[in-house]
């Protein structure tokens, strides 16, 4: 090696890192992707507050209402695998389009003036998230995978930002239906989808690039990050197809754990809330204030669950998180028992039902928050090169497909159960997230469980 080189490389060598991040590469892109959810995230949180009052406000019926807050989803579930195809051909065009398309939808959830125009654009926002978040999770995925040791806590840095995002968003939709109505929380997050497109357009694109095509390596050789060369980008039917994928008991063990998890989320949405009005000081108010803590408990619980799947691999951190939220889901029936006196006014108009089922509720959403990085690490890690979009899009599609029938069967438990057993729904909820982790540690393989991703 001639003393030119040696310089050359040695410079590289020093080449700015953001937290253990080559800046260039990885840092700056990255760094612009958290940017943007973060935005888009703030908008989604001045939503979801809402989204009760819409159907009341245009007259739709709790059936009614139902259908439109899952049509989404059906959409999502049935785009999935195409979306993923696509996505893996190039990651910009999907995560562009797509945003551009989640913008017009919620415009037009805005305007809508009957039932059936706002189906229209509720089925457009699921075609629209099926194929802008399709691009993100392969591009969050190519950069993660250029430094696999830290892949799991840049994963909990977009949940981390997610969950704040929603936390700042939330009250300030409160504050934009006061003062201009129900509809307009909608263009809230018109405005944040209009914005994160713009800034989707500075990124580049991750589809086979190296350091080399990049211009960053003054060497003739040049490093991967983990990512293939040549054909990048055009996935293989052979290892793409969810058939194929299934036929693995480690997509399968992955599957199941995401639907566990959903049923959790649906929780979330359908019965929480109903609980915490009737349980809690201030009734809506003080429901409102839990899912809003619950929310901000994503910025411990996802740095935890990072830090977990980069130490003990994701399968681990999987595991030890579901088991920690499902816990807190299983304990609801308990802390609300009427056999069980766990005192009154315990702590600033406290009752200690109150206070063991806010507990309970900050105890899962903790161990849900650390689940998500876990989760998807491992996704990242089973997927085959060319095709991580199309494979990563299987389990969310396993559990969006949950996420459709979980709340109507949580509301069945909750109709059977009242009066009798409260928060029965929650403790099903927990059960199905304990299925899911069982299944992911037997399907995985006990050899497989504390495995953990090398260095690249």
């Amino acid at each position: 090696m001639n003393k030119d080189t040696s310089v050359e490389l040695t410079e590289n060598d020093e080449e700015s890192t953001l937290f253990g991040l080559p800046l260039s590469t990885i840092g700056t892109p990255l760094i612009l992707l958290l940017i943007s959810q973060f935005i888009l995230f703030i908008g989604v949180g001045a939503v979801i507050p809402t989204l009760p009052l819409y159907g009341k406000e245009v007259g739709l019926s709790a059936a009614a209402s139902g259908i439109v807050v899952s049509t989404p989803a059906v959409a999502m579930l049935l785009l999935a695998n195409w979306a993923g195809k696509n996505a893996d051909k190039a990651r910009k065009p999907a995560m562009i389009i797509g945003m551009a398309v989640i913008a017009a939808s919620d415009f037009g959830t805005s305007v809508a003036p009957n039932l059936a125009v706002l189906l229209i654009a509720r089925l457009g926002l699921g075609i629209g998230r099926s194929v802008s978040e399709s691009g993100e999770r392969g591009m969050l995925a190519d950069l993660a995978g250029r430094a696999p040791e830290l892949r799991g806590r840049a994963l909990a840095a977009q949940q981390a930002v997610i969950a704040l995002g929603i936390a700042i968003g939330a009250p300030l939709g409160g504050y934009v239906v006061e003062q201009y109505g129900v509809r307009a929380s909608f263009l809230c997050v018109t405005a944040a989808a209009l914005s994160a497109m713009v800034i989707y357009t500075f990124l580049p694109e991750t589809i086979g690039k190296t350091e080399e095509e990049d211009g960053i390596i003054g060497s003739k050789k040049s490093k991967n990050y983990g990512l293939a060369t040549g054909d990048v980008g055009v996935p293989s039917d052979e290892t793409a197809e969810w058939s194929k994928l299934l036929s693995d008991n480690q997509w399968r063990g992955l599957s199941l754990c995401q639907c566990g998890a959903s049923f959790g989320f649906a929780a979330k949405i359908a019965t929480i809330p109903v609980l915490a009005a009737s349980v809690l000081p201030g009734g809506a108010v003080g429901a409102g204030a839990l899912l809003s803590a619950a929310g901000l408990s994503g910025l411990i619980g996802a740095p935890i669950g990072g830090w977990l799947t980069d130490r003990a691999g994701p399968r681990v951190s999987a595991s030890l998180a579901g088991l920690t939220s499902a816990a807190g889901l299983i304990l609801v029936p308990v802390a609300l028992s009427p056999w069980i006196d766990l005192g009154d006014d315990i702590i600033g108009g406290f009752s200690g039902d109150a206070a063991a089922f806010t507990a309970l509720i900050i105890l899962w959403s903790i161990g849900a928050a650390a689940q998500g990085p876990a989760l998807t690490a491992l996704a990242q890690e089973l997927a085959p090169t060319g095709a991580e979009a199309t494979a990563m899009a299987l389990p969310r599609a396993t559990g969006d497909g949950t996420y459709i029938v979980a709340p109507f069967v949580l509301g069945l438990v909750a109709d059977a159960t009242t009066g009798v057993v409260p928060g029965a729904e929650c403790a099903v909820a927990g059960a199905a997230t304990l299925v899911g982790v069982v299944g992911l540690v037997l399907l995985s393989g006990l050899d497989n469980v504390g495995k953990v991703t090398s260095k690249a």
